[in-house]
């Protein structure tokens, strides 16, 4: 078989599948996908096969827009990918022949998607704009998992956008080439979910949020509308930069993270999806040895996981005696937990017994990723009751 029956056989046979597929766990985000893919892969044999498979596909955007709006103020377009239509879909929609984008599932299976050579894109620009760049880049999860290289690379490549106010910068439907991180100004996003209805405001973005990546990552065009709400700086960045570096180092970051956060008993009754917003939104940070990374008493909205080195816990188990070790850490454990769920005094001192590598989240990014932790722990009414009452 040469190379072009592979091609055909993938487009005819695989693709009509995967993308059909690939749409409805996003749709169902199961906490287990193996026994929902076997029982989706069953159901589509007894319905006919990849014909079937391929005909769900062409009408799955016209049954997403039945399903309900979410105007949950931080949801953002990330979340939507299950309502947008492929590239080919959207051209045969408008009578024309598919253009030669690839779709959804094109990009994530697809063995002839193979990475071109990727030079960085460098776009000249001051001193003091590299600082703006490199402040907005440290407080958008989607970057944290870059390192000192990439993220230069990242900002060498980004573009200084200027809109005015009530000025589009993004339209739902077009095709995407580019995100945008926020430097100045107050954007509104919003979406129309169902044909003829008017637009559903989701959120407002402000400085240091990103938006615009779901067409990057996926290959979609614009699952929502993105307007000034008042003269506004952006910062864009190119779709070969983001494939190939941002995407690949979130990528091994959600891997690296993702099998660990299934061992935290907090956080165990979380699903994939869920599990990888957390992992992204991780930041690495350092300590040197005998530093103290919290203290007995101080209010804390921090959560620790441990990377490398080894810790422990002091705790003052005596009325005006010395401070005792209660316990000690090592690669592999995690403290704090208990500042996601309520702002409680902490409960012991933590010090560094050896230089140390941590990876942190607060309180107030968990909420903002996935709402209060207490609707997560609820699913499991054992976990609930147990932090609830520490």
């Amino acid at each position: 078989m040469d190379r072009k029956q592979y091609e055909n056989y993938v487009n005819e046979k695989l693709h009509p599948l995967l993308e059909k597929m690939l749409i409805d766990i996003l749709q169902q985000r199961p906490n287990d996908p193996i026994p929902f893919l076997i029982s989706w892969l069953q159901k589509k044999q007894s319905e006919g096969g990849i014909a079937a498979a391929h005909a769900g596909a062409k009408h799955s955007q016209h049954q997403d827009d039945e399903e309900k709006a979410s105007s949950d103020e931080d949801d953002n377009e990330d979340d939507y990918v299950e309502d947008l239509p492929t590239a080919k879909e959207k051209d045969e929609s408008k009578g024309k022949k598919p253009t030669g984008r690839a779709s959804v599932s094109a990009e994530a299976f697809g063995q002839f998607n193979q990475k071109k050579a990727f030079k960085p894109k460098v776009v000249p620009k001051k001193p003091e704009i590299v600082q703006r760049i490199t402040k907005r880049l440290s407080e958008a999860f989607m970057f944290s998992a870059l390192d000192e290289n990439e993220r230069k690379i990242v900002i060498d490549a980004m573009e200084e956008k200027k809109f005015g106010k009530d000025e589009y910068v993004i339209k739902q439907g077009d095709d995407g080439d580019v995100l945008y991180v926020v430097d100045e100004g107050e954007l509104k996003c919003e979406k129309v979910f169902k044909k003829g209805d008017p637009p559903t405001f989701l959120k407002v973005y402000k400085p240091g949020e990103s938006f615009g990546e779901l067409s990057l990552l996926y290959n979609t065009p614009r699952a929502a509308t993105i307007i000034a709400q008042t003269n506004s700086v952006l910062y864009s960045l190119d779709r070969d930069t983001f494939n190939n570096i941002v995407k690949d180092a979130a990528a091994k970051k959600r891997e690296k993270y993702e099998e660990f956060l299934k061992k935290i008993e907090i956080l165990k009754e979380m699903d994939p999806y869920e599990r990888n917003k957390i992992a992204d939104a991780l930041k690495t940070i350092t300590f040197k040895k005998d530093s103290l990374v919290v203290k007995e008493g101080e209010s804390g909205d921090d959560f620790y996981m441990i990377e490398e080195g080894t810790l422990q816990a002091l705790k003052t188990l005596k009325p005006g005696g010395q401070p005792e070790v209660v316990k000690e850490y090592q690669n592999g454990d995690y403290f704090g937990e208990l500042a996601l769920i309520k702002n409680v005094p902490r409960q012991a001192t933590i010090k560094c017994t050896s230089n140390v590598k941590l990876a942190t989240l607060d309180r107030l990014a968990f909420k903002r990723l996935l709402g209060p932790i207490d609707q997560i722990l609820a699913r499991n009414a054992e976990a609930y009751n147990k932090f609830a009452q520490k």
